[in-house]
């Protein structure tokens, strides 16, 4: 890999192209250590420092780079983003329209890459409303009594919303310039940047509070076994062969050729695991507007506390769940059955039409079963490495984190690769 980065730096174009993709990526940093305006951020620090959990808060901090909870320009990251990605993809099921649009190629695409933008920076209007109304109440930091927003005006709670929705879609320029210019995908290395501004962090806090050298060493060999397992199984692929029939078109012979779908064991990637947090977080959040004497409100408090055994059960169902279902969606096996017919294409040893699309849902569905045991596993390893070390602190998202690092971090490598053998081959001769 880091030959790859050294020969990448030697060529001059792709030397541009990399330090345009740091410059952006620091950039972004810069943007989530910068405190929005009304904000005290000396008392920020201080509840931040009093309070440990924050259910869906804490997922979307994770995704900010620790932007959320200091309530700077870049407070919300990236997840307006994801979330109307991932919005516009469900909607292609109910919407024949927007299926339609997928379905028409680059034009297509780029209209619903115009509705995605819309819904982002909609979503980031809901969303900067909703922080600063729960900041300004004092339920962010619940048992922090610090004034967040001093004098908590009209006036400057309005600027705050601004602010953030202007982040969100300056994020979102940022994310599209380096996918544009630099080198790999723009959102998934912003969202890269702002995991790893905050795992090393969350790492070496488990040394300096209850956990001990020891029980460093522990988490960081979990860690690391973590990241060999994702290595792994990321990088490996069922191919189904694919054999093209020989046409004659003129004088000319088309066809003949031999290749192969390759179907990724983890087709969902990290989309199931941000499903099931979402919605495991969302009685959490509801329930901290509620009256803490009600029984409901003191059972969601509980029992949906992350290290307890009706949490982690649920938990592992929904991410069950939402890979066959996210996979369902990104996986159309009559559609590649239609395409294979078109074109003259065949699995061999299975007809064309109706027994191909029984045969593609066979395999998918049996890889997707071993991709998702794969995910809830990934997914509950920190958390029960933490209840069994017991220690205060958590990983940051648990194994997601790990999925999402490395998984950016091979495919950027892939992308530099790429780059390296267009701009260097071998002559003929040679």
């Amino acid at each position: 890999m880091l030959s790859a980065f050294t020969q990448a730096f030697r060529t001059p174009d792709l030397r541009a192209k990399l330090l345009f993709t740091l410059g952006i990526m620091a950039l972004f940093r810069l943007g989530s250590i910068l405190p929005a305006p009304g904000v005290n951020l000396a008392n920020v620090k201080t509840c931040i420092g009093q309070t440990q959990d924050q259910g869906l808060l804490s997922l979307v901090n994770v995704f900010s780079g620790g932007a959320l909870l200091q309530l700077s320009v870049f407070a919300l990251g990236i997840m307006p983003y994801i979330t109307a990605s991932i919005i516009i993809q469900l909607l292609r099921v109910v919407i024949p329209r927007f299926e339609e649009l997928h379905k028409e190629g680059q034009a297509g695409t780029a209209k619903l890459t115009e509705y995605t933008r819309y819904l982002t920076i909609g979503l980031g209007l809901l969303q900067s409303s909703t922080i600063v109304a729960t900041a300004s109440s004092g339920r962010l930091f619940p048992g922090c009594t610090a004034e967040i927003i001093p004098g908590g005006s009209v006036i400057t709670m309005l600027l705050m919303i601004i602010t953030m929705t202007a982040g969100t879609g300056l994020i979102m320029w940022l994310g599209e310039l380096i996918t544009e210019r630099g080198i790999g995908n723009g959102m998934s290395l912003l969202i890269f940047t702002s995991i790893v501004a905050q795992f090393p962090s969350n790492m070496f806090s488990i040394a300096g509070g209850n956990g001990g050298t020891a029980k460093f060493l522990i988490v960081v060999g979990v860690v690391l076994v973590a990241t060999l397992a994702v290595v792994y199984i990321e990088q490996a692929q069922r191919r189904i062969p694919v054999q093209y029939a020989k046409r004659m078109i003129g004088r000319r012979q088309y066809g003949g050729s031999t290749t192969y779908i390759p179907v990724k064991i983890n087709t969902a990637g990290v989309i199931p695991v941000i499903f099931a947090s979402s919605i495991l977080a969302m009685p959490q959040l509801i329930a901290g507007f509620g009256d803490q004497r009600s029984k409901w409100v003191q059972w969601i408090m509980t029992h949906l506390q992350q290290t307890h055994p009706v949490y982690l059960t649920a938990y592992g169902f929904l991410i069950l769940f939402f890979a066959f279902f996210y996979t369902a969606i990104t996986f159309d096996a009559e559609e590649i059955a239609d395409n294979m017919k078109r074109y003259g294409g065949f699995i061999p040893g299975i007809r064309a039409g109706e027994p191909t699309v029984r045969y593609l849902s066979y395999v998918i569905n049996r890889i997707t079963t071993a991709g998702s045991i794969y995910l809830v596993v990934l997914a509950l390893i920190p958390t029960l490495a933490v209840i069994w070390l017991d220690l205060s602190q958590h990983l940051p998202f648990g194994g997601t984190t790990i999925l999402i690092m490395v998984g950016v971090g091979l495919q950027t490598v892939k992308e530099v690769n790429s780059q390296l053998q267009q701009r260097h081959y071998e002559g003929f001769l040679s």
